[in-house]
């Protein structure tokens, strides 16, 4: 498509977009009295108006029924869990018996590391990307120190991290495939972001599943900016496990409850060690109160708890929203959407003598998704905070990089035209 940086082509752009209802249908934060444009749905995503819907009927339910909510209310929170397994299936690419909810992001991966990082004195590293999200690395090092202790292995050489080329923001599949290779039998696990953070770069999941496997190992993918956001067949690709939060593209609030998958072949390992509790435990047994535990058939064997219900509810809010549209349509959108703000982006940096940006972002729309993250040459810190007062709100990553994350769902192509001229405008008083 031939853009143009106009706000009456920006307007005709959402003018076809067929989901420019969906706009209204989320609540906007204001700076000086004035809508925001909002590109940190990549870190916290906007709240959906049905979302007080959702809390108050468990608000309700809990003051009237008290403790038979568990049983009698319209969503009875004995199963609430289950109302969740058919659409983020269809987001994820699983099958319903696959995925579930529970606790939040890194106590997930922590528990699939229990099943799925299974260390030995010969077979005991892991790969991941260099630069991975501060919270995978604690976890990694805390994992490893804990098994080295017991296992016998040196701790020093467990993580192996793919390294960036020098002179490049991101990673090439042919190092991830050979530092794979390279390790060969010693390689117990490879878990991965499978959208990076701070660049946004998209990994091939598929291929480097396959790579993964071919070496003996288990391969688990963190999908915390990938879910809700790119095309995922989790599946098809035959990945192990994964597991995402829902506050980002999926708008379920702060903090709020992961998704977890786990592949169907491994259901019925009966050798594959878990932590147990009794929620995963046989459901029609569960109440017997029985001493030996028998996991549920899927994922949900792998939950401990009772389930947080005043947490799902918003998130059941949103699951139910990305159903009624469905993937296809908002990727169709994503990628016209994040387009447009790279041509917008690069017209300004042509034109301004004092932009000199980057965008550090594959170019490559099938290595993307949602984020362009935008190195600042020519500016600093002191740019970022002038657009937040301009109710510009992004997001900022040492040492110079703004992302930029322009939700399908409530982002409009005269948002990005606003935001340029915003960005102009603020480039030339400075």
């Amino acid at each position: 498509m031939n853009f143009q940086n106009t706000r009456e082509f920006a307007q005709s752009l959402d003018a076809q977009d067929e989901l420019k209802n969906y706009r209204n249908e989320f609540i906007f934060p204001k700076v000086n009295g004035k809508q925001v444009i909002y590109f940190t749905g990549n870190s916290l995503g906007l709240q959906p108006k049905r979302t007080k819907q959702y809390v108050d009927e468990v608000m309700t339910d809990w003051a009237n029924l008290a403790v038979e909510g568990h049983f009698y209310s319209d969503k009875p929170w004995w199963d609430y869990h289950e109302r969740f397994a058919a659409p983020l299936s269809e987001i994820v690419g699983a099958k319903p018996t696959e995925v579930t909810v529970m606790n939040t992001l890194t106590v997930n991966l922590h528990l699939l590391m229990v099943s799925f990082y299974r260390p030995t004195q010969k077979k005991f590293k892991i790969i991941c990307e260099e630069k991975a999200f501060p919270s995978d690395q604690y976890m990694f090092q805390s994992q490893i120190d804990f098994h080295s202790k017991l296992v016998g292995f040196n701790p020093s050489e467990a993580l192996v991290e793919i390294k960036r080329r020098d002179g490049e923001h991101n990673i090439r599949i042919e190092d991830i495939l050979a530092k794979i290779e390279e390790v060969g039998e010693e390689l117990a696990l490879v878990l991965i972001g499978g959208v990076n953070y701070y660049t946004g770069q998209v990994f091939d999941m598929k291929t480097i599943t396959e790579a993964g496997h071919k070496q003996g190992a288990y391969v688990g993918w963190d999908l915390a900016h990938a879910a809700g956001n790119i095309e995922l067949h989790l599946n098809e690709w035959n990945v192990d496990f994964a597991a995402w939060c829902s506050y980002k593209y999926m708008n379920s609030g702060p903090g709020n409850a992961s998704g977890c998958f786990v592949h169907e072949m491994h259901h019925n390992d009966a050798d594959l060690p878990r932590f147990a509790g009794w929620w995963g435990h046989n459901k029609e047994r569960r109440f017997k109160m029985e001493p030996k535990f028998d996991p549920v058939r899927g994922a949900e064997g792998w939950q401990i708890s009772n389930l947080p219900i005043l947490s799902l509810a918003p998130y059941l809010a949103s699951v139910d929203m990305f159903a009624e549209v469905g993937m296809t349509k908002l990727i169709t959108k994503r990628n016209l959407l994040t387009a447009y703000l790279e041509f917008i982006l690069k017209e300004i940096d042509n034109e301004l003598e004092g932009a000199d940006f980057e965008i550090i972002t594959p170019s490559n729309q099938e290595e993307r998704g949602c984020q362009l993250s935008v190195y600042l040459h020519g500016q600093g810190r002191e740019l970022f905070e002038r657009l937040m007062k301009n109710g510009v709100i992004t997001d900022w990553r040492e040492p110079n990089v703004i992302r930029l994350a322009p939700a399908p769902f409530y982002c409009s192509f005269e948002d990005m035209y606003e935001f340029g001229q915003i960005l102009k405008q603020l480039i030339l008083e400075k």
